[in-house]
């Protein structure tokens, strides 16, 4: 009960002393008195509230007198307060606040705490970074660009390898402990797809057909999501809309059922101990109203204004980074920014709680117990409705909360800039949520208060009468996430289906959606790229956007190679080249495969061969087949002509070729060959006419291709 005045004493209730509890010191003794006959003395039966109150009188008990009146009192209705069939809320609520008092206790200690919290944060981020560093180079980043790029067709050889799951799963919880402006959201995808490729090893139907396996990943990745956010659905959706390339309907019941499992066992663990699955959850109590779509867009434009800054500047300090000398020391970089914002954050509590904390708090609708400065508003009601609560005017808290809040904005939209792309596990979902929540908070507050003072307005007045609960300032905080993350990613359907599941707020998908489109319509304004895109052009991966059309009339003979003037083809004939051969094509060029013909002369196409496989094919043969020298013939036929007595033991490599390469032909439009490049994840495509082989198309020619019919230079892009 010392909470239950504690409480009186924050929401308005004047000092006063229960004389009938001094003797109790605990929830023991408390429990202990339904047989006693207790009396609070009160005008009537309802907790006094301010300005019910003279302020000569008190609020004391009279004695041990009457236990009905007792029981009146408890039965009451306390807006914001539940019934409790247990104290362990109220001992949460206590503990937390003698926590409070226990980190206010002089200069000394508030410079130690300072100097421990700097401490630990460099030497998780040391941690975090070393280990990347020395162990698994590709445990950086949030991964879902190179997910993207390996969804394409491109493979990155090692990048969903155990090592990277093994790093990236302990760095990332290094790199969030650190305080760092990062999330782990789309680290999570990458470990997600790690997992699956791993497994993809296990069944031979997967490891030998990379379309199949590229099927898995798509899964993998929408139980990713699932976990992260708890949000199945969105799990399933981010996956079509964003990362997956090629989405057959196969593979959309495939992940929904990857993504269920994956909620399953997220809530089965319940590692956010509130027996819920998602990660904010909400309730709020007032629906919204027309007029509000007005604020709700000004958050999508500011979201979509953010989203392109965010993206111009990460992107121009990334490109510094692997331009100049600063990439060589990834340590030190990690260390400075690690340095930079521990110091920035500490003396801010919005800043020095975790991002997910903040998120949460500023979701949160105010109850009468909250004991946040953001919900220290002054109590002038005299009744309320079940758990609402009207709209009150702000009290000191709320206006120290403001400036808070706006120190912490700026902040974050500063440093998340830098860390974004360093040498650690680092996601972009909750910082850019976090970035909208605060603003959204901010106007949820400035639009309260306007309707407090000015309900008699006409855009106010027909809808919120005075001591009504008309603005729920923690609705603006999450429709302003979702702006910022749609201005950041580009996402439209999945984003708004993360953010109701991630909240629980079913009946505010209008204002999400219309802060969705907003902020996706000023983002591509600005900039058509979003931040994956960004990086994946920025770290020159072959990847071809499948969201654009190819609308120019060139032909496949315009693109392939060789051109006129041009060297001609390599290739390999099917029975007339020896080991020596072969081994010098290897050598002096650095293709990944080469066509496979019936002669130099007649050059019908008979198939194609990988060069990883021609390498292990030859160094195997030379090691374990008896008699294969330099001048051995390598056939590519199903039988070999019978050789006179005394050559050298030939080579079979029937097994490695392949007998059905893609093939088009010279006159085959380039708006067709695009899209079957984006389609079904090719690498190469041959160009024959009438079964003769003419040339090759890679995917670098096509991006090259549409470089150039976009008016730039094919030359400026750059592959690794």
């Amino acid at each position: 009960m010392a909470m239950w005045q504690g409480a009186m004493d924050n929401r308005g209730f004047q000092q006063g002393s229960f004389n009938s509890f001094q003797t109790s010191s605990s929830d023991e003794d408390l429990m202990d008195i339904p047989g006693t006959a207790m009396d609070f003395s009160m005008r009537d039966d309802v907790p006094p509230l301010d300005g019910e109150i003279e302020e000569d009188k008190s609020y004391n008990g009279g004695g041990l007198g009457s236990s009905n009146r007792m029981m009146d009192f408890l039965e009451e209705p306390i807006p914001g307060v539940g019934t409790y069939d247990d104290f362990n809320t109220i001992d949460w609520v206590r503990e937390k606040s003698r926590d409070r008092d226990r980190h206010r206790e002089g200069a000394f200690a508030y410079i130690v705490n300072y100097f421990m919290y700097v401490l630990w944060a460099l030497l998780f981020a040391f941690l975090a970074v070393s280990l990347v560093k020395v162990f698994a180079p590709y445990a950086c980043g949030s991964g879902i660009p190179e997910i993207k790029t390996i969804l394409s067709g491109f493979i990155i050889r090692g990048y969903l390898g155990k090592w990277t799951l093994i790093i990236k799963t302990i760095t990332l919880v290094l790199a969030v402990s650190s305080g760092l402006s990062l999330g782990k959201e789309g680290p999570l995808v990458h470990v997600a797809c790690c997992c699956g490729n791993i497994l993809c090893h296990c069944f031979n139907k997967y490891r030998k057909n990379e379309a199949k396996r590229r099927e898995v990943l798509s899964a993998a990745a929408a139980a990713g999501v699932s976990v992260a956010f708890g949000a199945p659905i969105g799990g399933v959706l981010f996956s079509l809309e964003e990362v997956s390339y090629y989405f057959p309907l196969k593979t959309l019941w495939r992940s929904f059922f990857a993504a269920l499992v994956a909620a399953f066992t997220l809530r089965s663990i319940n590692p956010f101990g509130n027996s819920r699955l998602v990660l904010f959850y909400v309730e709020f109590h007032t629906p919204w109203h027309l007029f509000e779509l007005v604020p709700f867009i000004l958050l999508g434009i500011f979201g979509g204004l953010w989203g392109a800054l965010f993206i111009r500047t990460n992107i121009a300090w990334c490109r510094k980074r692997k331009t100049t000398q600063l990439g060589k020391y990834p340590v030190i970089e990690v260390l400075v920014v690690t340095a930079i914002t521990a110091i920035l954050a500490f003396p801010n509590e919005y800043t020095r709680m975790s991002t997910s904390e903040l998120i949460s708090e500023l979701f949160n609708d105010c109850g009468l117990l909250d004991s946040s400065k953001l919900c220290d508003y002054e109590n002038r009601f005299n009744t309320s409705k079940g758990d609402e609560l009207p709209d009150r005017p702000a009290g000191v808290g709320v206006y120290s909360a403001m400036w808070q809040l706006a120190l912490t904005l700026i902040m974050k939209i500063v440093i998340t800039i830098f860390t974004f792309g360093m040498k650690v596990p680092s996601g972009l979902f909750i910082p850019s949520m976090a970035v909208g929540a605060i603003a959204g908070r901010l106007l949820g507050v400035g639009m309260e208060q306007l309707a407090y003072y000015h309900h008699d307005w006409a855009i106010f007045n027909s809808w919120c009468s005075q001591g009504a609960d008309c603005i729920t300032p923690g609705l603006y905080a999450m429709v302003g996430a979702a702006a910022c993350l749609g201005g950041v990613t580009r996402m439209t359907v999945s984003l708004v289906v993360i953010m109701f599941e991630l909240t629980g707020g079913l009946e505010y998908i209008v204002p999400l959606m219309a802060a969705a489109m907003t902020s996706k319509w000023v983002a591509d304004a600005l900039g058509r790229e979003g931040i994956y895109d960004a990086h994946i052009r920025l770290n020159g991966y072959p990847f071809l956007e499948a969201k654009e059309e190819f609308a120019h009339k060139t032909l496949a003979m315009d693109v392939m190679k060789p051109r006129r003037n041009d060297p001609s083809l390599t290739v390999l004939t099917q029975d007339s080249m020896t080991v020596e051969d072969v081994e010098t094509i290897i050598t002096e060029t650095t293709y990944s495969g080469f066509p496979v013909v019936v002669s130099r002369e007649s050059q019908r196409l008979v198939g194609f061969v990988l060069r990883r496989d021609l390498i292990i094919s030859v160094e195997n043969a030379r090691k374990k087949q008896d008699g294969v020298v330099s001048t051995s013939i390598i056939y590519f036929t199903e039988h070999s002509p019978p050789m006179p007595p005394y050559t050298p033991p030939t080579l079979k490599l029937r097994n490695i070729l392949d007998l059905s390469p893609f093939t088009v032909t010279d006159l085959t439009p380039m708006e067709i060959v695009v899209d079957i490049f984006r389609k079904l994840g090719l690498r190469q495509c041959l160009v024959t006419h009438n079964g003769r082989l003419l040339g090759i198309i890679t995917k670098k020619d096509v991006l090259k291709h549409i470089a150039q019919m976009a008016n730039q230079d094919p030359d400026s892009i750059l592959f690794n």
